[in-house]
């Protein structure tokens, strides 16, 4: 019983959070990219895996390797 218990809030915690997903709003994206060489660019870029994300299709993100000195 215990373990059918488990199981169903399990089931109930996949179904909640499967729909959403959380993309920059497009101030943050001004934001991150008021530093970089060609902010057009980082725009355009950041906007477009914002609208695929949005869309359902998969997005990569790059993972910044940190350095301890």
């Amino acid at each position: 019983m215990k373990l059918a218990l488990n199981l169903f809030f399990l089931s109930i915690t996949f179904f909640i959070f499967d729909d959403k997903s959380f993309s920059l709003s497009d101030y943050q994206i001004k934001k991150i990219c008021k530093n970089e060489i060609r902010p057009s660019r980082c725009i355009n870029n950041l906007r477009e895996k914002k609208s695929n994300l949005k869309k359902g299709k998969k997005v990569e993100i790059p993972v910044i390797p940190y350095k301890s000195y």
